[in-house]
């Protein structure tokens, strides 16, 4: 498994199992002291609250930052169905046999940038991408190719819009790779782990309701879920869907 936060189902099963064992760790360390036959000091109460409060503050923080990863996808998606509609537009400035031959490409274009959006499998993407750049050089040559013939302003804002056809799947491929660093994750697991280590050291046995333990991984293990699955682009059930591509792709192919 090469990215293990893009499983959200896996990050929720370990995210649980070790934070219910922090929390059985703390009971057992709070038996081990003999801390559980005392009244713990009123320090413990505050170290115990700060803590929940910083990881409750770094959870919304992460929250944060995915649902802005997942915007910034979503705007780039747009961006890249605006800029192949104004590129299809601007083929009329071309030759006529010129211009079927590179609406013909965007075309099949625009079902590829859809397949991107929509396959969950490693294999598969990487057709899409060699295809993908295979079809970017093809119509990059075609439109090179008629400006050099013919070097005019109006030629330059077909270039120009080819320019950024390109570009713009350069900024989606971009906006796919920023998550959030696992380093951050490693950080939020850590305190999650402390805080569960303290809760089950501040437990009671004569509470008897040691289920009560279970509450705290739960909740945080749905909010790591939460988040791995808004932060990952192609894993879980939360995703970019292709809308304004799909919606080109049917203008398109009515009028070719």
């Amino acid at each position: 498994m090469s990215d293990p936060i893009g499983h959200p189902l896996f990050v929720f099963l370990i995210a649980f199992v070790a934070m219910w064992l922090a929390a059985r760790a703390g009971v057992l360390l709070c038996a081990f002291t003999n801390a559980g036959q005392t009244q713990l000091p009123r320090l413990f109460d505050v170290i115990q609250a700060a803590t929940l409060t910083l990881l409750a503050l770094i959870i919304s923080f992460s929250f944060s930052m995915a649902i802005e990863r997942y915007d910034q996808r979503k705007n780039y998606e747009e961006a890249e169905a605006n800029a192949i509609g104004t590129e299809y537009l601007r083929l009329d400035l071309l030759p006529a046999n010129d211009a079927a031959k590179v609406r013909e490409l965007l075309v099949g274009y625009v079902a590829q940038r859809i397949s991107f959006y929509s396959t969950a499998h490693e294999a598969e993407l990487r057709n899409i991408n060699d295809r993908t750049s295979k079809t970017q050089a093809a119509l990059w040559s075609a439109v090179a190719a008629a400006a050099r013939a013919e070097p005019t302003p109006v030629m330059a804002l077909v270039v120009n819009g080819m320019n950024d056809v390109l570009n713009s799947q350069g900024y989606t491929q971009a906006a796919w790779w920023n998550r959030i660093p696992h380093t951050a994750w490693g950080l939020m697991a850590v305190i999650a782990l402390c805080c569960n280590v303290l809760v089950g050291y501040g437990a009671r046995d004569r509470d008897g309701r040691r289920f009560l333990l279970a509450i705290l991984p739960l909740i945080v293990s749905i909010s790591f879920v939460l988040i791995a699955d808004i932060d990952s682009p192609r894993g879980g059930l939360i995703h970019v869907a292709p809308q304004n591509l799909t919606a080109l792709a049917q203008s398109l192919n009515a009028s070719h």
